[in-house]
């Protein structure tokens, strides 16, 4: 670290030299992930998916589209265990980014075949979500107390360098899915998560590179289990949540293995941790007082978790749902629906400047601080807001009329803003506040959110194929898409009330490495 002479200012200490390695890695990579995914639902519809009638394709379609997203963000559990405790961030990012390339190849070679296809992205769905946890958690580790005050411009830098990978990928692949077919247009997100992982590799001499955690008699699955073990009405909790897993996983015929395997996981989850955290304090007679503090410092944060899901169901529907609204809308004839998802990223990366350079500091300037718990509030509600306006419209075009898809801007302003407060701003804050040895867990927690947040959505999807429930919707004079987004609106707006109330009462700590 650079110094100052004697009774002059401190030196300011620069971003560390390795950054751009990683930024440059995650844009390959962000660009790879997104080529291939926002041309997923369509290509599903209009090649894999046609041996069923069609009326039932675009159903079908949501339903592996967000199959797929539920593993992408179910295997940060594995990445994040394995970082933490074997492998370390560096290497498991490594390894499981070549995994990750072998099912983008897949994907290439297999466009007429279901099986190899499902093959390719239940593999980037491993490799994807493995690694997602380390990236981050990497970047974090490049700083201390010295310089973590430039943790948060490159963290923002971070999210906006996905962005700029994902606007050019929903601007492009649609083109090339349409002009040269779908071998070359997974074949490109193929090429360039090659690339991505070169990129890592060249600069792993520069890297800090923060060991596993060594077995730890006090890490926060054994202070859990010290807590359950004593009896009384947390292991109670806990009993009925596994219960809660074995029914989940006996309705398999009727909801389907993925649903009840992610409300098998669900209830394990919630009720375990209600449980510890009941009786969490008679693990202190087993574990040192800093250990407890750090499970109930990462219980609380998951409390904040859950209360994040419900905007995944949103956010992720702009690839399915949206993507299938657009096409009853008129447009141009070189223009497809899913190139709409271009806007996105394209006002991402407009208005993470804008918040942080002008917006940000005048409402500080008037007394109003946007502090993390505060935006991710704040990004809920914009998500709402942009489902009652995606609702109208479906109502209008239920009603026969067509217009411009030019009108889908709106909805896409206000969700846009959503994710820049949630999504950029839950990437830091689910860092600074994991104790040091639980930091890919728990960045593994905050990304599990999007894969509950997508359940939500195949659970939605389920019930309105119940022949009651549709006559329910039918009732209030509402088509099924239509009645389905005003419901996921206020779903967002409960959920946002319910965080507001919960964040008022939290403690924000600071996790970040000593010097």
């Amino acid at each position: 670290m650079s110094t100052s002479p004697a009774g002059s200012a401190p030196a300011e200490v620069p971003i560390p030299k390795q950054i751009p390695f990683i930024i440059g890695n995650e844009g390959c990579e962000r660009f790879s992930f997104y080529g291939m995914r926002n041309i997923l639902t369509v290509f599903l519809v209009s090649s894999l998916l046609t041996y069923l009638p069609e009326a039932d394709r675009a159903g079908a379609a949501k339903d592996v589209f967000h199959t797929f997203v539920i593993g992408v963000y179910f295997f940060p559990l594995l990445g994040g265990w394995l970082a933490d405790r074997f492998w370390g961030k560096y290497n498991t990012i490594l390894w499981l980014s070549l995994v990750y390339c072998v099912g983008q190849a897949f994907l290439a070679f297999f466009v007429d075949n279901r099986t190899g296809f499902y093959a390719g992205l239940a593999l980037i769905a491993l490799g994807s979500g493995g690694i997602k946890p380390c990236v981050s958690a990497f970047v974090g580790d490049q700083f201390d107390q010295t310089n973590k005050h430039r943790a948060k411009v490159v963290f923002d830098a971070f999210y906006w360098i996905i962005n700029f990978g994902s606007f050019f990928a929903s601007l492009l692949m649609p083109i090339f899915l349409k002009q040269l077919g779908p071998a070359i247009a997974f074949g490109v997100p193929g090429v360039l998560m090659f690339i991505s992982t070169i990129i890592l590799w060249a600069g792993r001499k520069r890297y800090v590179m923060v060991p596993p955690a060594p077995p730890d008699p006090h890490s926060f699955l054994r202070v859990s289990r010290s807590a359950l073990a004593s009896g009384g009405p947390g292991l109670a909790l806990a009993i009925f949540g596994a219960l809660l897993a074995v029914v989940s996983f006996a309705l398999v015929p009727t909801f389907g293995f993925v649903i009840s395997a992610c409300g098998a996981l669900v209830a394990v989850i919630a009720f375990g941790g209600l449980g510890v955290n009941l009786q969490l304090d008679r693990a202190r007679q087993h574990h040192p007082a800093e250990a407890v503090d750090g499970v109930r410092a990462v219980l609380r944060v998951l409390v904040l978790f859950a209360l994040v899901t419900p905007f995944w169901s949103l956010f992720d529907q702009k690839a399915s749902t949206w993507v299938l609204q657009a096409d009853l809308m008129s447009k141009p004839s070189w223009f497809q629906s899913s190139q709409m998802q271009a806007l996105n990223p394209a006002l991402v990366m407009l208005l993470i400047p804008f918040n942080n350079l002008v917006l940000f500091p005048a409402l500080k300037r008037f007394g109003f601080e946007m502090t993390a718990l505060r935006r991710i509030t704040i990004g809920i509600v914009s998500t709402g807001a942009s489902w009652i306006i995606v609702g109208g419209m479906q109502v209008v075009l239920d009603g026969g009329q067509t217009f411009s898809i030019a009108w889908q801007i709106l909805p896409y302003a206000f969700l846009t803003l959503g994710e820049v407060l949630v999504s950029a701003t839950g990437l830091e804050f689910a860092y600074s506040q994991a104790p040091q040895s639980m930091k890919g867990a728990l960045m593994s927690f905050w990304l599990l959110t999007v894969t509950v947040g997508n359940l939500w959505v195949l659970v939605v999807n389920a019930s309105v194929k119940n022949a009651t429930v549709t006559a329910l919707i039918a009732s209030t004079g509402f088509g099924v898409t239509a009645f389905q987004m005003f419901f996921f609106a206020l779903f967002a707006f409960a959920a946002a009330l319910a965080f507001g109330l919960r964040a008022r009462s939290y403690q924000v700590v600071d996790h970040y490495r000593t010097a």
